[in-house]
């Protein structure tokens, strides 16, 4: 039977804090929420186990999608170049935490797990960053759309020489295709949905899709029609309004505006659904991944890690949408209600998260509770 625990780790928060010397940007005297922790959520077994954790969330069943770095990958030769693929899987489980199925088996895109979203339809949204591919799947889990294109930069053969006298070829391919395109600022990447290590997907209320792109040698935002074509990108690499330093994740509330955990810069940033700064708020630490809730007042669930193992640093915030911290619960570690590089939060129940994580190899849930 599944234990779960009630747990206060204020203590262990603060002395994180300060053995970190409270540098990371994190808030100290944010009230502690406290909470129930699940690590025992997914029923595995002797031969069904997840790795890293990339991306999990949950549909209007309940039934819960993980998205991990699981199985054996493997690459092979073409014409003249390889084709990996593999390298993680997607599995659906039921409420209770049962296996049900796994989805997308040998898919081209599968290589290493990045985040994974569940949209209002209940289609279920990969993104993964060693394909540069985000794939939505259909309730039915049928692949539905694609949005990016693989790379083409792991050739077999060397490239023939110029003949004597010729121009070489401008670009050179990679990228997905689109070698020789214009290049604009640094990092600002080329028009299109050729993707640079992706990294989260999000939708407004008319269907439009945001990716946030990424962790490679992009720093941007792009926004793709729910027909799959590219309309516009913003974002470039920098520290002035508007630029990003590791565009970790992507949120939308119920108005359209665009929520951007800017990472190295240690902030939140927030813009219009065409891409116009707004406003940004700090005092978050250095955000991993985010999520928004649904209800009639939204907030933002904002995971914290402080450094580059998560086992210092770490936290969640609730966060209202102006930036103001409500609270926070976890701390680093691998003890139940303590985290190791969260990389997916799920808040489609506000008081009812699912977190996964990277270097822990789970997914916990935490069931928020009122403070006494």
């Amino acid at each position: 039977m599944t234990r779960t625990t009630t747990s206060n780790f204020k203590a262990l928060a603060a002395a994180a804090l300060l053995a970190a010397g409270a540098t990371a940007g994190a808030q100290t005297g944010v009230p502690e929420i406290p909470f129930d922790a699940n690590p025992e959520v997914i029923k595995t077994s002797i031969d069904l186990y997840l790795g890293e954790v990339g991306g999990v969330g949950q549909n209007s069943k309940g039934n819960i999608f993980v998205y991990t770095r699981t199985g054996h990958p493997w690459a092979s030769i073409g014409d003249n170049r390889t084709f990996a693929r593999n390298g993680s899987k997607l599995y659906e489980f039921d409420k209770t935490g049962k296996f049900v199925r796994e989805l997308g088996q040998q898919v081209y895109g599968f290589n290493a797990a990045y985040g994974l979203r569940v949209d209002p339809q209940d289609n279920v949204w990969t993104v993964d960053q060693a394909a540069n591919q985000v794939v939505k799947f259909d309730a039915d889990g049928n692949v539905a759309l694609v949005l990016g294109r693989k790379p083409e930069a792991i050739p077999v053969r060397p490239p023939a020489p110029p003949a004597p006298g010729a121009t070489p070829a401008p670009g050179g391919g990679g990228g997905g295709g689109f070698g020789g395109a214009p290049q604009g600022p640094p990092g600002s990447g080329v028009p299109g949905t050729s993707f640079n290590r992706p990294t989260d997907v999000a939708w407004d209320k008319e269907g439009n899709i945001y990716v946030a792109d990424g962790v490679g040698n992009t720093n941007r935002i792009v926004k793709v029609a729910k027909d799959g074509r590219f309309l516009k990108m913003w974002g470039q690499t920098g520290s002035e309004n508007g630029q990003f330093n590791g565009v970790k994740s992507v949120a939308v509330d119920a108005q359209g505006n665009v929520y951007v955990a800017d990472q190295g810069n240690k902030r939140i940033q927030v813009f219009d659904g065409d891409g116009n700064y707004k406003s940004q708020f700090k005092g978050v630490g250095t955000p991993q991944t985010m999520c928004m809730t649904t209800g009639p007042t939204q907030y933002l669930y904002i995971a914290h890690s402080g450094d580059p193992e998560g086992m210092d640093d770490a936290t969640i915030y609730k966060v209202k949408l102006d930036g103001t911290v409500v609270g926070q619960f976890g701390s680093a570690g691998k003890l139940r209600g303590q985290f190791s590089l969260v990389n997916s939060i799920d808040c489609r129940n506000e008081n009812d998260l699912l977190v996964g994580e990277l270097a822990n190899w789970r997914v916990q849930r935490f069931t928020l509770k009122a403070a006494k």
